[in-house]
Formats: structure tokens, sequence, C-alpha cells
């Protein structure tokens, strides 16, 4: 009979243990993404993020920085679209530039804009908008604030999540959400907020406003009420 090494015996069992959990690992990570897309609402909800303003039309400036309104939105609405992302949500931008989203023969220039806005809400079959601006005001006004469509339920209760959030997370944040007439809410069928980020025209909230750390306390703030409303 054959003898058997003992010292070889045990490396080789070490050995066949580490491969074992090597193997057992690499098949954990690789079902990770299906965990993750099984749990997460990638496959069911379609978010569309419409950054407000661009090209001609700048928006509202900032009363000591004079940024323009157009370029914070798309600041916010870039952060937005990360944090929705990562966590599984379909996104899609209407604008993803500076420019404006007319055509630079059309006439009536904003009202182009605004159809253009529309037909790639329409097209993305989208559950639901979330239009990002910024405020202004010739008094010294503060507080970020959710706009909905008139007797539109759904709108309704979106804001209502998305405000809620902003009341816990963020200082100055309005106490209640308001109706707006505006053709992003009025146009789309689809359930759609137009979310105030804060004002522009108040000094010591544009402070806030331009710096990252608020900007990703509002952008989260938003993606908790998302899923405060999809629960």
């Amino acid at each position: 009979m054959k003898k058997v090494n003992l010292k070889t015996f045990i490396i080789n069992k070490k050995t066949i243990l580490i491969a074992f959990f090597v193997t057992l690992s690499v098949l954990f990570i690789s079902f990770v993404p299906t965990i993750i897309k099984a749990t997460s609402p990638k496959s069911k909800y379609t978010v569309v993020i419409d950054a407000g303003h661009g090209g001609i039309d700048g928006g509202s400036v900032g009363k000591t920085t004079k940024i323009s309104e157009s370029s914070l939105n798309l600041e916010y609405a870039r952060c937005l679209k990360t944090m929705l992302s990562d966590f599984g949500f379909n996104v899609v931008m209407t604008r993803e530039n500076e420019n404006g989203l007319y055509s630079p023969l059309a006439q009536n220039k904003k009202k182009d804009d605004m159809k253009k806005r529309k037909e790639i809400i329409e097209k993305s079959n989208a559950d639901f908008v979330i239009s990002i601006h910024m405020n202004s005001y010739t008094s010294s006004s503060v507080g970020a604030q959710v706009f909905y469509g008139e007797e539109d339920e759904p709108s309704k209760m979106l804001a209502k999540c998305i405000q809620n959030k902003f009341i816990n997370n963020l200082q100055n944040a309005r106490k209640e959400i308001k109706v707006g007439d505006y053709y992003i809410l009025n146009a789309i069928k689809a359930p759609s907020v137009l979310v105030e980020c804060g004002y522009l025209s108040n000094p010591k909230e544009e402070k806030l406003l331009i710096s990252d750390e608020y900007k990703k306390e509002v952008c989260y703030s938003i993606l908790l009420g998302v899923l405060n409303y999809l629960e």
C-alpha cells in the first residue's frame, strides 16, 4: 500500500478549501447584480428629469454671483440623475447641456423649446417627471418648494412626498406645496412636479444653492421623496 505524505495531504486540503471559498465568493459577486436588479425599480420606473431653461433663456440670475439659473438647473439635474440611476431607475434627461431645445429657425423659441420637452417626455413613456428650477422674487424670500398641476392627485402626492423630505432635511424649506400653472405640469399626462430648489434672488440662499453640499442635500431629498411616493 502506497504511503500518504501527511504534510502534502494537509497542504492539498487547504488548497481545496481556499479554492472552494474563492469559487463561492466569485459566484456570490456574480449574483449581486442580479439580486440588485430584482429588488430595484429599474425595470419598473422611468423618470424624466427636466432641467429648466437653457440656451438664450437663462432664467433667473444669482443676486451676488450672477450665475444663470439654466446652468444651475443643469448641475442639479445631473446630480439627481446620478442618484436615481445608482438606485436603479431608468433616467431620461430633456436637456443634457447648456443649449436650449428649440430650433434655431423657430420664431417662438420658448414655445418650440417646451414642445420639444413634451415630445421627449411622451416618447420616454415616463412614469413621472421632475422639472428642476431656481426661484426668484423681489422680496427676501427663501425656501425650496414643490409645485404640481391643479386637480392632479398623483402629482400632488408626489409633490407632498418630496416637500416633506425638504422640510425634514433642508433649512428654510417651505412648509407647503403649491399649485403651479406651468406648461410642463399642464401638458404632461404622467405625474409631474416642478421643484423650485431655492431663491437665487436671496444672497444667503444663493450661496447655499451654488455649494456642492447643498446640491447633494436637495437631490438626496428628492430621491427620498420619490421612494416614499412609490411605497
